[in-house]
């Protein structure tokens, strides 16, 4: 016990001392930043929507009270996963509603309705899509951005794009492509499972690939950033992390993430009912051993991996119904001692394949092929044989060379 605490001491120090040192990384200045300084007056005259979430902020403020106070004529208001502001769970219903605030109308784009209809268009002359994206194909705002794209296009209305950084960097490309038979809310369109894309740039290609309907009709702009680069992740960016939704309240949640999220696909806990969903893993039936743990502590570094036990619990707004609650999980907590050396898309995978083999009634729902956009027998032969390496490079690699002519940075 004592060790295990001394070495989250030790992770805790590190990673603090490692956020400190991103201050002389403060340069980024995000897109809507960028239009506030640059371009607000071009909003004269138009009804503007907002396609927005919390994470919409210059400066502490929200763009909503922001545009408001400047004078812009916001119309109205367009919601996605998890809410306008951010007070709904994962995968809850959004309904439309008032915004209790400013009294402007909210509409819900996931609920019945995805993308915007005639009538919910009917008083924008200009949509401006503003939301902190984690780099994943299956995180579901790249998505709402094609249908919102697609649906303004349809209708003769613009979109701005005010872009933002890709939290993993610019250039972390991984995990399987998403085959077309597995296309869902969950993953819409033909990117690996780490794009390395910011949503300004993935819109772009949504609209010059033609992934979209419409396309040729699209009337897209992106409102790019200033001194964001490629190979900065997010503690180089110099900017506040506002959770993206509730389970991912750090970056160092957000990343790990891109990896063990494939354990919502599996009757094993992702974490979600615990202080660090996403990074503590496990299930009642596990009996992980030292042939399950030694390799996973060789293969990686920049990470600990510590077996643990642990409750899942309700937690309003988080995780009403988590996996397991109440019941005691055995399994792993990972924390980030060098997030420069971690890979979690491959940690992920291979955490997967040790649970898997350490826990008897382990078994893949439909859900993971959503996930990783593969079958499930394709992906756990995968696993047994170590084949996914290689097709992950090749993927990353012919990925790499379509998506260039999208990229707005270096």
């Amino acid at each position: 016990m004592y060790l295990r605490s001394l070495l989250l001491l030790l992770t805790v120090c590190t990673y603090a001392c490692q956020s400190q040192s991103s201050g002389s990384h403060s340069g980024v200045k995000v897109g809507a930043h960028v239009l506030i300084d640059e371009h607000l007056d071009e909003l004269e005259g138009k009804r503007v929507g907002l396609v927005m979430n919390p994470t919409a902020r210059v400066e502490e403020e929200h763009m909503l009270d922001t545009l408001l106070a400047r004078g812009v004529n916001v119309t109205a208001l367009f919601a996605a996963e998890h809410g306008f502001r951010g007070d709904a769970g994962a995968g809850e219903t959004i309904e439309d509603g008032v915004d209790q605030a400013t009294g402007l109308p909210v509409f819900s784009l996931y609920g019945e309705t995805k993308k915007p209809t005639a009538g919910m268009l009917e008083e924008v002359d200009l949509l401006l899509f503003d939301m902190q994206d984690v780099g994943a194909r299956f995180y579901t705002y790249n998505v709402t951005l094609g249908n919102v794209i697609e649906a303004a296009s349809a209708h003769g209305v613009p979109v701005w794009v005010l872009d933002r950084p890709n939290p993993a960097g610019g250039n972390y490309i991984s995990g399987w492509m998403l085959q077309d038979e597995h296309r869902s809310f969950v993953g819409g369109y033909p990117i690996p499972m780490a794009h390395g894309m910011t949503l300004g740039e993935l819109a772009r290609m949504m609209v010059g690939e033609q992934w979209i309907e419409y396309a040729d009709k699209s009337t897209l702009r992106v409102i790019p950033m200033e001194g964001w680069q490629r190979a900065m992740k997010w503690r180089e960016t110099g900017l506040e992390w506002i959770p993206p939704s509730p389970n991912l309240p750090t970056f160092r949640h957000a990343y790990l993430y891109l990896g063990t999220v494939l354990f919502e696909g599996v009757n094993i806990s992702e974490g979600r009912g615990t202080p660090d969903p996403f990074m503590m893993i496990g299930s009642p039936s596990t009996t992980l051993t030292t042939s399950h743990i030694a390799p996973l502590r060789r293969n990686f570094e920049g990470v600990n991996i510590e077996r643990i036990s642990f409750r899942p619990r309700s937690i309003p707004g988080k995780a009403p119904s988590p996996k397991f609650e109440g019941e005691r999980c055995h399994g792993v907590e990972l924390q980030i001692t060098d997030i420069n050396r971690v890979d979690p898309i491959a940690l992920g995978v291979e955490l997967l394949a040790a649970m898997l083999d350490a826990t008897p009634k382990a078994e893949l729902s439909g859900f993971i092929e959503k996930l990783s956009g593969i079958d499930r027998s394709e992906l756990l032969q995968q696993l047994e044989d170590g084949s996914y390496r290689e097709q992950w490079e090749e993927t990353a690699e012919q990925f790499s060379e379509q998506r260039s002519k999208y990229l707005l940075y270096e």
